[in-house]
C-alpha cells in the first residue's frame, strides 16, 4: 500500500478532443497541443511520460525512457465543467448535465435574488469574467448593484468591487444565491468574483470563493474519510466537494500558492489522500486565450515538480491529471470536451503505457484499491495491486 497519495489536477490541461466532442461543439480542440506551440521546457513532465501518451499526438516531445505510468481517460459524465470533472475523478459519474443559461437566468431566479438581497442585478448574461467588469464596472460603482453573469458552464457568478460590496457581504449574497438555485436550477457553482481598480482599470482579486452543489452520490473522499484516512484538500477542492469528505483544507489564491502548499505537505506525516487543484491554467490563461501565459504556468509547475519528485518517500504515489480542456487557441473562451492525461509515479514503479480508460473514475478506483477499501467505483484501476503486481499497470 502507498501510505500517501498526492493527486494533482492541472485544471483544464486536456490532451485532445474526446470522441464525442462534436456533440459539445469542441471538435478539434487540443489544449496541450496549443500550449506546446510555445515550446515550454518541461523536463519533468516529459520524464513522467506526458508526451508518450499516444492519444495526445505530441510524440515529437516524447521521452526515450519515461519513468512513470502514462495514459489517458475519457469523460463518461454528461458535461465538461470543473464540478462534473472533479466528481468523476472522485468516482461519481453525472448522467444529467448541470443547468446552463445561454440567455441569462430566468426572472424567477433574478427576482428572488434581488428581493432577498435588496439589490438590482446588473448584466445577467453569459460573459467573460474580465470583460464583464470592463463593461459593467462603472455602472456597478455608481449604483452599488452586483454584476450577475454566467458562462457556458453551470455557474452563477457575482462580481463586485471590494470597496463597494465588502467581501463578507459578497459572500453572503453568494450563500443567498446558493439557497435559491435548487431543483431544476441547481447550478454546479455559485462564484464570488471580487475585483478592484488601479489607474482606471478594473482587475479581479484573489478573493474568489466557490459555493458548489453538494455531490449527488458517494465519492472517493467520502469513502476515505469514513474509513479514517486523511483527505487533505489544496486549492478549490474543498469548494468543489462542498466540504464533504475533507478532513483538512488549504485554500489558495493562485497556482504559486498551491504549488508551495503542495511542497510543504511533503513534510507532513499523513495516511491518505492529498488532493490538489491548480486553477490558474483554466481561470487565468485558458479562459483568456493566453497561450503564452498558459505555457509559462505549465513550465512553473514543471519546476515545482522538479522539487517534488526527489523528496518523494518510498510509500508515496503521485498522480497527475486534468478535469477537462480549455484550449486557449480554440474558438471562444469556454471549456472544451477533451480527454485527460494520467501520469503516475512512485519509487520503484515500472514505467508503462497504461493506454486509455472509459471514465475518469479509474483514478478513484486506483486509489480505492491502494487503500483496500471495499466500495468499488465500477471501473478498472490503472495499477495492479494484486500480489506480485504492486506498482505495475
Amino acid at each position: 500500500m502507498f501510505k500517501r497519495v498526492f493527486l494533482i489536477v492541472l485544471d483544464s490541461v486536456g490532451i485532445g478532443h474526446a470522441e464525442d466532442a462534436e456533440k459539445f461543439g469542441d471538435l478539434g480542440a487540443h489544449t496541450l497541443k496549443s500550449v506546446m506551440t510555445q515550446k515550454p521546457n518541461l523536463p519533468n513532465l516529459k520524464s513522467l511520460g506526458l508526451f508518450n501518451i499516444e492519444r495526445a499526438e505530441l510524440t515529437e516531445f516524447a521521452s526515450d525512457c519515461p519513468i512513470g505510468l502514462f495514459g489517458y481517460a475519457k469523460e463518461a459524465s454528461n458535461g465538461k465543467d470543473t464540478t462534473v470533472g472533479h466528481w468523476e475523478i472522485a468516482g461519481l459519474i453525472s448522467d444529467s448535465p448541470l443547468p446552463t443559461y445561454p440567455n441569462g437566468f430566468p426572472e424567477e431566479i433574478i427576482s428572488a435574488f434581488e428581493r432577498e438581497n435588496n439589490v438590482k442585478a446588473l448584466c445577467n448574461l453569459p460573459y467573460s469574467g474580465t470583460e464583464v467588469i470592463k463593461d459593467y464596472g462603472d455602472e456597478h460603482m455608481r449604483t452599488g448593484n452586483p454584476i450577475i453573469y454566467t458562462s457556458a458552464d453551470s455557474v452563477f457568478q457575482i462580481a463586485a468591487h471590494e470597496e463597494v460590496i465588502p467581501l463578507q457581504k459578497l459572500y453572503a449574497m453568494c450563500e443567498s444565491a446558493r439557497r435559491i438555485l435548487v431543483g431544476k436550477h441547481a447550478v454546479g457553482r455559485v462564484i464570488a468574483r471580487p475585483f478592484l481598480d488601479k489607474n482606471g482599470e478594473y482587475y479581479r482579486t484573489g478573493n474568489r470563493h466557490d459555493y458548489s452543489l453538494e455531490p449527488k452520490g458517494i465519492t472517493l473522499l467520502d469513502t476515505l474519510k469514513e474509513n479514517n484516512y486523511d483527505v487533505i484538500s489544496v486549492g478549490k477542492i474543498n469548494d468543489i466537494f462542498a466540504s464533504r469528505g475533507v478532513t483538512e483544507s488549504h485554500p489558495t489564491k493562485n497556482n504559486k500558492m498551491g504549488e508551495e502548499t503542495l511542497l510543504s505537505l511533503q513534510d507532513k506525516d499523513f495516511c491518505g489522500l492529498c488532493f490538489v487543484n491548480l486553477v490558474d491554467f483554466d481561470s487565468v490563461y485558458g479562459h483568456r486565450n493566453d497561450t503564452v501565459g498558459y505555457a509559462n504556468a505549465l513550465r512553473e509547475f514543471d519546476d515545482t515538480l522538479g522539487r517534488f519528485l526527489p523528496n518523494m518517500r518510498d510509500d508515496d504515489l503521485l498522480i497527475i491529471t486534468a478535469d477537462h480542456g480549455c484550449d486557449p487557441q480554440y474558438k471562444g473562451t469556454d471549456h472544451t470536451r477533451e480527454n485527460i492525461p494520467i501520469l503516475a509515479y512512485a519509487k520503484g514503479i515500472k514505467s508503462n503505457n497504461i493506454g486509455g480508460y472509459n471514465s475518469f473514475c479509474c483514478i478513484a478506483e486506483t486509489i480505492r484499491r491502494n487503500f483496500g477499501i471495499e466500495r468499488e467505483f465500477s471501473t478498472e484501476s490503472f495499477i495492479d495491486f494484486t500480489e506480485g503486481g504492486h506498482g505495475n499497470a
